[in-house]
């Protein structure tokens, strides 16, 4: 399998974390699953997925989306200019 990758600066890191957390609604603490009121388990946990985790996934979807989107265009297109959409409507009044 191919590999597509990026470098982003050391400084730059956690800009590009949080810009993704932010943009794409990652949540540091997410509901626990486990939870019952009046329970001992806490109704929040730490979130399982890392923002870097959700920032890969959601960089992974970007790219899925953009590839679906196009070839779903490009299809369509291909579709309609083999399409022989003429007709022959008479008036027999005439």
């Amino acid at each position: 399998m191919a590999s597509f990758s990026i470098e982003i600066a050391d400084e730059d890191v956690s800009r590009v974390l949080d810009a993704m957390a932010a943009n794409y609604k990652w949540r540091e603490n997410v509901s626990n699953p486990d939870y019952i009121e009046g329970g001992v388990d806490p109704e929040s946990i730490p979130n399982p997925e890392s923002k870097a985790m959700f920032a890969n996934r959601m960089v992974r979807g970007f790219l899925s989306e953009n590839v679906s989107a196009y070839e779903m265009a490009k299809a369509q297109q291909q579709a309609s200019e083999n399409l022989d959409t003429s007709i022959n409507i008479n008036d027999p009044q005439v």
